[in-house]
């Protein structure tokens, strides 16, 4: 005669079976994911920029200049654009906080900017498929792919600061190599983006981000120039990282610094005649904010 204890554990082992076999499964369907480039992206995300080299020339194909008037209404443009690598001479560091009380979550982007003032920016992000918004768990199971959107800086700036209501972005002079790496990291930034173009990759939450491939792209170019951080895993909490390893330009204490590199009001003034990278610098025809 069978107890009813053993029932009871008879149920319990089949039910622990049962759930072994689908964890198992989960996990083999899982890992059997692939990154995939071609899929129905979302219009600013529908292109991968490439690089090609010749000599002390590179021409960076689909570069994004949307002209945005807000985050769902914009005239969509891709363009080719030259530059030359031996006249690199700045990094910009971008950091926009998604929102004021959120203090830990932010986005990173990094402008290159050559000796006649011609700057790019590239921003690493999610490609995102139609339909489709991030969220940072989904983030950890292979749900995004990786890209490097190549962008003008009053597209991919000009829409943070210009559409987006909540966000604040600052915008920084890098000092994050010394003289004549900048080239070094451009180059190795280019690498990665031909190499994403025919080896997608997953983005992850924590693994592949905007900020851990900027630490080791200038880790890169200057072996242990950034050391690891949890600002890494959240790179809202950065600025004190960025001030103690003298990763940015300070413009006195590091609450000047941060009240000072405040862009959103002056993109906001932004006359649409003066070049937008100028004009956020304080190029422009009115005085930059105090």
């Amino acid at each position: 005669m069978v107890t009813k204890e053993a029932m009871l554990l008879n149920v319990g082992i089949s039910i622990g079976v049962a759930i072994s076999i689908f964890l198992s499964w989960a996990l083999v369907r899982h890992l059997r994911l692939r990154p995939s480039n071609e899929r129905f992206w979302v219009n600013d995300n529908a292109r991968m920029a490439t690089a090609e080299f010749d000599g002390e020339k590179v021409t960076i194909r689909n570069v994004r200049d949307f002209e945005w008037r807000s985050t769902k209404d914009f005239d969509e443009r891709w363009i080719d654009v030259t530059m030359s690598l031996d006249k690199m001479a700045k990094i910009w560091f971008v950091l926009e906080y998604f929102e004021p009380s959120k203090k830990q979550m932010a986005h990173t982007i990094m402008v290159f900017e050559d000796d006649d003032g011609q700057r790019i920016a590239c921003s690493i992000e999610v490609r995102r498929e139609q339909g489709e918004r991030y969220h940072p768990i989904k983030g950890l199971f292979r749900q995004y792919e990786l890209i490097y959107v190549w962008a003008t800086e009053r597209d991919v700036i000009g829409v943070r600061t210009r559409c987006r209501k909540k966000s604040v972005t600052h915008l920084f002079e890098a000092v994050v190599l010394g003289p004549g790496n900048e080239r070094r990291m451009l180059e190795s930034y280019l690498r990665r983006s031909n190499k994403l173009s025919i080896e997608p990759e997953w983005y992850n939450t924590i693994t592949n981000t905007c900020t851990t491939n900027i630490v080791a792209h200038v880790n890169e170019v200057y072996p242990g120039r950034v050391p690891w951080g949890v600002s890494i895993l959240l790179p809202g909490l950065s600025p004190r990282l960025l001030s103690r390893n003298n990763l940015v330009k300070m413009t006195g204490t590091l609450e000047e610094t941060l009240r000072d590199s405040v862009i959103d009001e002056r993109a906001m003034q932004w006359d649409g005649a003066v070049d937008f990278g100028d004009w956020i610098r304080g190029e422009g025809s009115i005085d930059p904010p105090s």
